[in-house]
């Protein structure tokens, strides 16, 4: 099915290009624990990424595999969020984006559980119980930051503000999610859109931060439309397997 495929593509590539980034602290992390710890995450993500991607090769047919599909596919083809690739920045803006992500993931991977393809619901399961340890760890981070030294709540206001541009696209909906969701495959976003929001609002209030008021929004990413960031990453991350293609570890 189009729609299934387009629809588990989106979610593979939330959490492969998200692992790819937080990959980026490893040995650079700010204390020993959180170098672990966002390493740690960022395993987490490449394995949700992993097991969505070749979902998705299986639904499209074609004999593509999760890592055909993670490294020989052009920017436009990549449909993750735009969120989840802007740049690390310094600790609090990496931790500003994990949070505002695991915020959305958290709810959505627990309506995703009830979903009648068994598949994504055993893969929503799974992630589940990670995602709630992603969650908790961003959301206690940003409360410390937020609240702590006047130069720590500077830094992560910051990042707020120029993150919150990118969160409208959490709850982006065109006609594959609205197919999959009569067919009940896809949970509805207005039920996880409202738990974000309460998720959101209750931890920068917490952190002593502001929501931004104005109403910039940025979207594209679904559709394939990205900013710079993403060319410069899968360059990168494309090196060693367009360089011997179909190189095996």
């Amino acid at each position: 099915m189009k729609a299934l495929f387009e629809y588990t593509l989106r979610l593979g590539d939330d959490s492969l290009i998200l692992g790819q980034r937080l990959s980026e602290w490893c040995g650079h992390g700010p204390i020993l624990e959180e170098d672990i710890a966002l390493t740690n995450i960022a395993l987490d993500l490449i394995g949700q990424a992993t097991t969505l991607l070749n979902y998705a090769g299986d639904c499209e047919g074609e004999g593509r595999d999760g890592d055909a599909l993670a490294f020989l596919r052009f920017d436009r083809q990549y449909k993750n969020l735009l969120l989840v690739e802007q740049p690390n920045g310094d600790f609090g803006s990496t931790i500003m984006r994990q949070f505002l992500f695991d915020a959305f993931r958290k709810p959505f991977f627990e309506a995703l559980q009830h979903s009648s393809d068994k598949t994504l619901a055993a893969i929503a399961e799974k992630s589940l119980k990670e995602t709630k340890y992603h969650l908790k760890h961003s959301s206690e981070w940003v409360i410390r930051l937020g609240d702590g030294t006047e130069e720590s709540h500077e830094r992560i206001q910051e990042a707020l503000n120029d993150l919150w541009r990118y969160t409208d696209e959490l709850f982006y909906e065109d006609e594959v999610d609205r197919e999959l969701y009569q067919l009940g495959i896809a949970p509805s976003l207005d039920a996880i859109r409202t738990s974000w929001h309460q998720t959101v609002n209750a931890v920068i209030e917490e952190a002593t931060l502001t929501i931004p008021t104005n109403n910039w929004k940025y979207a594209g990413g679904r559709k394939g439309m990205h900013s710079e960031h993403l060319g410069y990453m899968l360059a990168e991350m494309q090196y060693m397997q367009r360089s011997y293609p179909n190189m095996e570890w």
